[in-house]
Formats: structure tokens, C-alpha cells, sequence
């Protein structure tokens, strides 16, 4: 492969997959870190991606845009499915009480609550509530305001005013994007500020991101990484990121 060929190839890959590593791409290309660094100093100088610690984003990495819920719902569904089954295992005990996130992972960890545990769920998001509103040993607390359409989930001054009041033992947060230097970050205000109320009323916080969203910044930061306790994710997950997220004091848990 001329060099040529084998930049426009990364750039493509990188393209697709969000994020990769310098290690990475020199076992896909067969050749050494060095060149590929000079690679990827190329691309970054024609605009086609922007480097970053361990490898490179997307040039456009930084985003304000949004797909909407059912565009996220189909992606990475497999990657979803595996995280949410394992994200499971921190749910608590009987008579314990979480906060389910709005998103397409946090509706599959609704979905993989037992149904022999009795538990207090409160949540924004409006699939979910109606997932688990007919489920007799669940008590269901469901978290009012303006509804957004993108999402799916309440947002607003009454969600704010609930949340303050609210103390529960585990989280489980989505987030759009997450950068060791930005920590969690979503492109809309509203939802960002709900993201950091949940965060701050929980004791434990367990963050559901497939490994895409993993070195991509959003346009507003809700949650630094020092506030997160466990990240489940996938098996795509980079070695760097996975070394950087543990050195954070984070337990990183892929499947």
C-alpha cells in the first residue's frame, strides 16, 4: 500500500469509528508507530482529523449536533445490549434506589432490572418510564418538565426541583461524549444541567457509553471524571483510554 492509499484509509477509518490509536493502525497497516504519528500529523495539517493523547478524532469531534432517539437506538445495538447486561451487576439490593439516565443503553439497563427484586427507579425519560410502569415491584418515580423530542427525556426547572431533593444510591448516567480533559459533555443545556443534578444526588455513579463516544467533546461539559465511579463499556475499547480512565480512579468494566 503507497502511503497515499494508506492515509486516506485511516482517515476513512477514523472517519467511521469515532476514535483510534497509534498502536492500533500500526498493527492494521503493518508498520511503525513513528510512521504512523507522521500519518496522522499529515491528516491533522490537511484538516482531516485532529490529534490526540494514544492516537486521533475526527477533525469534527467537537459537535453540537444531536441524532435523534430512534437514529440512536439502532446504533451499536449489539455493543448496547452487552453493556447494559453487564452494568446490571451494580444494581442494589432489594429495597435500593437508582436514577435511569434517558438514553437508548439506560432503557436496556431498565430493561435488565430483576423482576424478583423489589426497587425505587427514578427516572426523566419517557420510554422508560413506560417500560416499567406496569412492573408491580418496582416503584416508580417519574421525573416531570418540559419533554424534549430528541431524547425523549424531561428536562426543565421542575426536573431540577426534584432532583434537588433527591438522594439515591446509584446512577446510571449516558453521556454523549467523553474526554479525559472534558470528562462527560451533551450538546444541549437543558440536558446537561438535569446530567449534573442526577450525578450529584447519587452515591455511586455508573456511566453506560459504548466506546465510540470515548475521545469525543460535546459543547457543554455536566460531570468532570473524578465524579464518576465505574465506566461500562465495550470490548473496543483502546488499552490507552482504558489505562488513562483507571489512572482517574475509575473501574472500567468492558463487554
Amino acid at each position: 500500500m503507497y502511503p497515499e492509499e494508506r492515509q486516506q484509509a485511516i482517515a476513512d477509518l477514523i472517519g467511521r469509528q469515532g476514535r483510534v490509536s497509534v498502536t492500533d493502525l500500526a498493527e492494521r497497516y503493518d508498520v511503525t508507530s513513528e510512521t504512523v504519528r507522521r500519518d496522522l500529523a499529515l491528516l491533522e495539517r490537511l484538516g482531516h482529523v485532529r490529534r490526540v493523547h494514544g492516537g486521533a478524532v475526527p477533525a469534527a469531534a467537537l459537535t453540537v449536533s444531536e441524532p435523534g432517539l430512534a437514529e440512536r437506538e439502532n446504533t451499536r445495538a449489539g455493543h448496547k445490549d452487552r453493556i447494559a447486561a453487564a452494568a446490571a451487576r451494580f444494581l442494589p439490593g432489594s429495597g435500593g434506589s437508582v436514577i435511569l439516565d434517558a438514553g437508548t443503553t439506560t432503557s436496556r439497563v431498565a430493561a435488565a432490572l430483576p423482576g424478583d427484586t423489589e426497587i425505587t427507579v427514578a427516572t426523566n425519560s419517557v420510554p422508560i418510564a413506560a417500560r416499567l410502569a406496569g412492573m408491580g415491584w418496582v416503584q416508580l418515580h417519574l421525573i416531570g418538565g418540559r419533554v424534549r423530542g430528541t431524547t425523549q427525556a424531561a428536562v426543565g426547572p421542575e426536573a431540577l426541583r426534584f432532583l434537588e431533593i433527591l438522594n439515591v444510591d446509584v446512577a446510571f448516567i449516558g453521556t454523549n461524549a467523553l474526554t479525559i480533559e472534558h470528562g462527560l459533555s451533551t450538546p444541549d443545556s437543558d440536558e446537561a444541567a438535569v446530567k449534573r443534578a442526577m450525578v450529584r444526588c447519587a452515591d455511586r455513579v455508573v456511566v453506560v457509553a459504548d466506546s465510540s463516544k470515548i475521545g469525543r467533546r460535546h459543547l457543554l461539559s455536566f460531570a468532570p471524571l473524578d465524579a464518576v465511579d465505574v465506566l461500562v463499556t465495550d470490548t473496543d475499547l483502546d488499552d490507552t483510554d482504558r489505562d488513562r480512565l483507571t489512572d482517574h480512579g475509575i473501574e472500567v468494566v468492558t463487554a
